[in-house]
């Protein structure tokens, strides 16, 4: 009798011995094979693709690089058990290893290919804009990692012989409640997303909410974070902020600028009309800012009220104020040069006997 005879006779759970042969010889074979592909073809692979000028190459590379041995082992058991003929529980059994490791490995490709979409677009962003598109890829790799997610544990237990309808359709009471206690987060979620897309504002924009003032620090997942002038973090659920009115300073090319003052009663006409060519000098000579008006526009109870307009070639904030302050103390220094006083609230009576 042969050696091959021999293990063709020998029987074992329903099986030969030369099945288990042919079973440990696909097993082996499967494996050096798989070793093979990730020692030598994929870094002479990775070689190559070093090479190249786009970096999608490397990251597929890489995405096979990442896969774990464990990985190859049920791979070349799935195969290897095909040579025997096994209980139904034990093909059932391997073949769930199998599929969980197969969805697995996709999963963690897919997420990969996510990370490296979203650092992409992150790096080709504007500097100002980086905080704002780092917030955005954070929402948008936590919601594709949820479908993935979803979508393979559907698909291992569709492949199992679960019945993936009856079982969608009796969480679905279940994934309402937990919709509606998710509410309010999957708005602010989209809110952010809204954000992002729409840009009403990004990180280091003074904006003006409400009775609420200051600079945008970080645009998050749900909140958005603002600095106030006096200090103090204000921090807003995004959902308040996409449907509330928000003033944005920074988007200003130039800031209009008013303001009134009054002269005393009893000033001489040629100093009344000389008001607003005083007002346009000093404004003129004032750095980053262009004059458009100034008009004696009524009587008030105790002074003679003028309105100036001007606008200040900037949008931030303290260079208006220091453009404003440079006025006030010029228009102080000629009205005293000029003879011609500052109104202040005072009130006459007059007895008669």
């Amino acid at each position: 009798m042969g050696f091959v005879e021999f293990f063709k006779g020998y029987e074992f759970l329903g099986n030969s011995g030369y099945d288990y042969i042919v079973s440990a010889v696909i097993f082996v074979g499967l494996l050096i094979a798989l070793k093979i592909f990730q020692v030598i073809i994929l870094a002479r692979l990775k070689q190559l693709a070093k090479k190249t000028k786009t970096e999608f190459d490397d990251v597929l590379i890489k995405i096979f690089t990442k896969v774990k041995p464990p990985f190859y082992l049920v791979v070349a058991l799935f195969f290897a058990v095909k040579a025997l003929t096994l209980p139904s529980y034990a093909n059932t059994l391997v073949k769930a290893f199998f599929i969980i490791a197969v969805v697995y490995e996709i999963i963690q490709a897919i997420h990969r290919l996510v990370d490296y979409f979203a650092k992409k677009y992150i790096d080709q962003a504007d500097e100002e804009d980086k905080g704002t598109a780092e917030s955005m890829m954070s929402v948008v790799k936590i919601i594709v990692a949820a479908v993935v997610w979803i979508v393979g544990i559907l698909v291992v237990l569709s492949n199992l012989g679960v019945n993936v309808t009856s079982l969608v359709a009796s969480l679905g009471v279940g994934g309402l409640a937990v919709a509606l206690a998710l509410q309010k987060v999957f708005a602010d979620l989209f809110s952010s997303l809204s954000i992002y897309i729409d840009k009403p504002f990004k990180v280091g924009d003074f904006i003006v909410i409400g009775e609420h003032k200051g600079t945008v620090e970080r645009i998050g997942l749900k909140t958005t974070r603002i600095r106030s002038l006096t200090g103090e973090e204000l921090v807003v659920s995004n959902t308040e902020l996409t449907s509330t009115r928000v003033q944005n300073f920074k988007r200003m090319t130039r800031r209009r600028a008013l303001f009134h003052f009054g002269i005393v009663y009893g000033t001489s006409q040629k100093k009344i009309e000389s008001v607003p060519d005083i007002v346009k000098e000093i404004i003129d000579k004032t750095k980053n800012a262009e004059f458009d008006r100034c008009h004696f526009y009524k009587f008030g109870d105790s002074s003679l009220d003028f309105e100036v307009v001007y606008y200040v070639e900037s949008s931030d904030y303290n260079a208006y104020m220091d453009i404003q302050q440079s006025v006030n103390l010029s228009l102080c220094e000629k009205f005293a040069k000029e003879k011609i006083v500052f109104a202040y609230p005072t009130q006459t009576i007059y007895l008669q006997k």
